[in-house]
Order: structure tokens, then C-alpha cells, then sequence
């Protein structure tokens, strides 16, 4: 891990919009699956997000990653992009959002330990700790809200996500370092979007009888959740540890929740508001090292020689 990588404001910032923007992507999946299949839904929001990406990429003059990092970040695309997005999609037809979003919860812990084990990301027990307390919570605000929470065969396809994503987090990092970051995540979306085009073959005649309003779903998940949304965690996946950044991603159930509550009045309770608390407590702890000892103050030469002396 290079040593000059911290959990600055900036990087702080970036995580508040990607998790707002990302909060609001699962209501807008069930909205749009009305009129779109999961593959339809998947090609339409990667590629809308993916043109966006392109237009940044030109107005900044951003330089495509080197030809050697090519191959790999094709694979991380299509992984962690174009099988993310499909069974993510697809499970959403068939579980309850409350089962979804404690399986999708599962994404810090995993990203923790391939950060550990692949990029040498040093995990502490207390960091560890702290990503338990922070699940105990998601559990306790899912379960308070009183959403279904169903486990069944079709729950597997989230945890495939749930994988794919942080591979996809993890492989990205080192990308960073040596190459343009827009250049990075414009390739691997461009990559994602080609995965997807063989599962959405029918999205120009769904388009075509659709309602603005399910289009308009596309639309949104395309530019906010999506182009927006990974802009900015990778703005902030380069500037902070992987395992550091996705611990945040237990904020998105409570975020959902806040969101319910101011723009449709659902008053959270207080089994809900302690779940949050918890939440919060659980990331704070993730995210706080344990201050090393101060160093005993050494005695001027000048003083040790005329103690020396005197002695």
C-alpha cells in the first residue's frame, strides 16, 4: 500500500456523492425492469454512463491506460461491470430489496480481505471490528423497516456480485497509480458496456414501446448512479486504501432510508435510527487507527555530554 494514500476530506467527499447517487440506483432498477429485462437494463445504464465517460475523457484530454494494463482492464470491466450490473438486475426480479441490500453489505468485508491478500493492503483487528459492528447494523435497519427479508436459490446472483464488485474495486487500484484515472475507468466501462450488448439485443424495441417515465429510469441510473457515482469513488479509490473506501458502502441502506423519509415522509423508528447509530460507529471504528505511543524525548548530545562530565 503506498504510504502516502489517506482518508483525506476530498476523498471523503467523493464517497458522499457516489453513495447518494448509488442509493438512489435500486429504486430506479425495479422502476425501469416494469418495461426493460435485467440484460436490457444493465446495456442501456453502461452504455448511457459510458458515453458520458467518452465525452469527459475528450473534454480533459485524458490519456487511454497503457497497452499493457488493456487485457486486464477488459477483464475487470466485463466482470465487474457487466456481470455486476446482470445479476444484480436479475435478482431484483425475483428477492426482496431488504435481502439485497444485506447480501450487497457484504461488499466491504470481501474487498478487506482480496485488499490483504492481493494488493498487500494491511488490515488491523480493530479495522475488522469495526466492519462487523457496521454489518450488525445494516442487518438491524433492514430488519426494522420491516421489508421482507427472503433467502432464497436467486440470493446466490447477489453475492456473485457481491464478488464481482470487489474484484473489481481491488483490481482497479494499482491502475491508478500509472495511469490517467478518467483514462482507467472510461476503458473499463467501454469494456462493460461490449460484455453487456449480447444480454440487451432487444433494448431498441423496448425503447420503442416503453413510457418516457421507465426511459427516464435509463436515463438517471445512467448519468447518476453510474457515470457519476464511479467517477467519484474512483476519484476516491485512488486517493484512499480499497478496504478504507468500501467500508462507507454500509451507509447506503440507512442513506436509503434517510432518503424515504424526507421525500416520501416514512419516519424511520427508533429500532431504525439505532441501526444507524450502530452503522456509523462500526465505519468510524473501521476507520481510525489506534495513536502509536509517543516517543520518549531524547536529551540534547550537549546535555548527555555534560551530564557525562558532572557525573
Amino acid at each position: 500500500m503506498n504510504s502516502t494514500e489517506r482518508l483525506d476530506g476530498r476523498a471523503l467527499i467523493y464517497i458522499a456523492i457516489a453513495l447518494l447517487t448509488w442509493s438512489s440506483a435500486y429504486a430506479a432498477i425495479a422502476y425501469a425492469l416494469r418495461s426493460f429485462s435485467p440484460g436490457e437494463v444493465a446495456l442501456a445504464r453502461l452504455a448511457v454512463g459510458s458515453l458520458c465517460f467518452v465525452v469527459l475523457l475528450w473534454m480533459r484530454r485524458a490519456a487511454l491506460p497503457r497497452r499493457a494494463d488493456w487485457a486486464r482492464l477488459a477483464v475487470l470491466g466485463v466482470l465487474g461491470l457487466t456481470v455486476y450490473h446482470l445479476c444484480l438486475n436479475t435478482a431484483e426480479t425475483r428477492i426482496a430489496s431488504g435481502t439485497a441490500a444485506i447480501l450487497i453489505s457484504l461488499i466491504p468485508a470481501v474487498t478487506a480481505v482480496l485488499s490483504a491478500f492481493w494488493i498487500g493492503e494491511r488490515i488491523s483487528a480493530r479495522s475488522m471490528l469495526g466492519l462487523g459492528v457496521a454489518m450488525f447494523g445494516v442487518v438491524l435497519v433492514v430488519l426494522a423497516s420491516g421489508k421482507e427479508v427472503r433467502f432464497e436459490p436467486m440470493a446466490a446472483l447477489v453475492l456473485i456480485s457481491v464478488l464481482a464488485s470487489a474484484v473489481f474495486f481491488v483490481g482497479q487500484k494499482p491502475l491508478f497509480a500509472r495511469n490517467d484515472m478518467i483514462g482507467v475507468t472510461t476503458f473499463g466501462f467501454l469494456a462493460g458496456t461490449l460484455g453487456a450488448v449480447p444480454f440487451g439485443l432487444g433494448l431498441p424495441h423496448a425503447l420503442a414501446v416503453a413510457p418516457w417515465s421507465h426511459i427516464a429510469a435509463l436515463l438517471w441510473l445512467g448519468i447518476a448512479p453510474t457515470f457519476l457515482g464511479y467517477l467519484t469513488w474512483n476519484a476516491a479509490l485512488k486517493r484512499a486504501p480499497a478496504s478504507q473506501v468500501t467500508s462507507f458502502i454500509y451507509f447506503s441502506p440507512p442513506i436509503a432510508v434517510l432518503i424515504g423519509w424526507v421525500t416520501l415522509g416514512e419516519q424511520p423508528s427508533w429500532p431504525i435510527l439505532l441501526g444507524g447509530v450502530i452503522t456509523v460507529s462500526g465505519v468510524v471504528l473501521a476507520n481510525t487507527r489506534r495513536r502509536a505511543p509517543a516517543a520518549p524525548a531524547q536529551m540534547p548530545s550537549s546535555t548527555v555530554e555534560q551530564s557525562c562530565e558532572q557525573a
